[in-house]
């Protein structure tokens, strides 16, 4: 199979310390980039055929989703390379998408290439709700659904109770209409983009290989619901 692969990442990825969040611009929460084609062909085949791999809940019911595919439909409309209408949208590479409400999250996950997961406050955590998740980065979604921020980033050793109290204040106080991000990159040997390795699998990251995977990574807070949406755009590039 092509690799699927982005001329270049948009950023510098040399400072990854944690959390390293910062402002982003709202007309820049969704990219869309050369890679669009090739990795929407994949999402859309993923999600045909191995939606409960990469899809929770799966049969798409859930408030939060309905309002987050209502916040991505009105940011598409915005952009030139989309024209969105009542019932559908046709995307940058010519593929119109029937909008389904009654599947939110399938609808978004093939008409962009941002993966989506849904956090909402739970007690004193933010807990994974609901997610379209196309492109894992050694985890798999069935191992992260309804557990919260610290469960969900068990095995990450920078992830330490520290780190774990800073990013559920950050999880607290994300405003309405003020989106953050932050950048992560690895190493990986393969260019394949679902990589949903189980949990605990020391070398899922692999450390020496040919490719630089970096998620750019989003935090925005939906108006109506108050859940946090967690948006994963990945890029992959030759090292």
């Amino acid at each position: 199979m092509t690799d699927i692969l982005q001329s270049h990442i948009p950023y510098d990825t040399s400072d990854l310390r944690l959390p390293g969040m910062r402002p982003l611009p709202p007309q820049d929460w969704i990219l869309v980039d050369d890679a669009y084609a090739g990795q929407m062909k994949q999402r859309r085949h993923l999600i045909a055929t191995r939606r409960a791999a990469v899809i929770a809940p799966i049969d798409g019911t859930h408030e939060a989703a309905d309002e987050l595919l209502d916040y991505v439909l009105t940011d598409l409309k915005t952009k030139p390379s989309y024209s969105v209408d009542e019932k559908t949208v046709t995307c940058p590479d010519g593929v119109t998408v029937d909008i389904d409400t009654d599947d939110p999250l399938g609808t978004i996950g093939q008409v962009v290439q941002c993966d989506f997961c849904i956090l909402e406050k739970h007690g004193d955590e933010h807990v994974l709700t609901a997610a379209v998740l196309c492109f894992p980065a050694s985890w798999k979604l069935e191992d992260k659904f309804q557990k919260p921020l610290t469960d969900i980033h068990i095995p990450v050793a920078e992830y330490d109770d520290n780190i774990a109290r800073r990013v559920q204040r950050l999880f607290n106080g994300i405003q309405v209409g003020r989106p953050l991000w932050r950048f992560n990159a690895l190493v990986y040997r393969s260019a394949e983009l679902h990589q949903p390795y189980p949990k605990y699998l020391d070398d899922a990251g692999q450390r020496e290989g040919a490719y630089l995977r970096s998620e750019r990574q989003s935090l925005l807070r939906l108006p109506n619901t108050k859940a946090v949406v967690f948006g994963i755009h990945t890029f992959v590039v030759l090292k």
